[in-house]
């Protein structure tokens, strides 16, 4: 008889397309996206993609490291004044190192176990408002706060969107058709995260 075989639990996290975004006419920032793709209880959601910037991290390692304090965690790409956003070398070399970074504390179960961590890399809440989820200060849990935003990000591409509100103009009988999916207030296109296919390792 053939031995049965578990599934191997596994975590792909891929931090990719950097993009250039600006607060005001002289300041900007380079963001990233985060790509996970897991089998893993551990997770909430199996498949997830955000993005965040490089003092997110700042912010997320600190967090980590002092509720986890017997443990050394991997660092993070140095912060040089020498970085530059329109230099593609450097911004890659810090891909690298963001992606190498998350790569090693998705592999630890006792980081795993931190609320803060799934939360970063899988809703956009800023870390203000995941300390307060994280602190039970919100109305939703954290469960709760990975779920919406995944129902957020389902929404038609903006092109089919179009299509959508032109059929429900005409279709003016109709009121239900009209509000679509409900989705008019998600900003999720705003941080172009691409599709949810499993990438090939670059």
């Amino acid at each position: 008889m053939a031995p049965k075989y578990e599934e191997q639990e596994f975590v792909t996290v891929l931090v990719r397309d950097p993009q250039l975004q600006r607060e005001d006419y002289w300041h900007s920032y380079i963001d990233y996206e985060i790509f996970i793709h897991t089998n893993s209880m551990c997770f909430t959601r199996k498949t997830s993609c955000v993005r965040r910037r490089f003092r997110e991290f700042v912010w997320l390692r600190q967090r980590l490291q002092s509720n986890a304090v017997l443990i050394q965690l991997p660092e993070l790409p140095p912060k040089t004044p020498f970085f530059n956003t329109n230099n593609p070398q450097h911004v890659d070399q810090r891909r690298q190192g963001l992606q190498e970074f998350l790569q090693k504390i998705l592999q630890n179960p006792l980081l795993l176990s931190d609320s803060r961590l799934h939360l970063f890399v899988q809703t956009q809440l800023t870390p203000e408002d995941i300390e307060a989820c994280v602190s039970g200060h919100t109305k939703y849990s954290v469960a709760e706060a990975i779920h919406q935003f995944a129902c957020l990000k389902r929404k038609f591409p903006v092109e089919h969107e179009e299509i959508k509100k032109e059929e429900n103009s005409a279709d003016s009988d109709s009121e239900s058709s009209s509000s679509g999916l409900g989705h008019s207030s998600d900003d999720s296109n705003s941080h172009g995260c691409k599709g949810s296919t499993v990438p090939e390792e670059p």
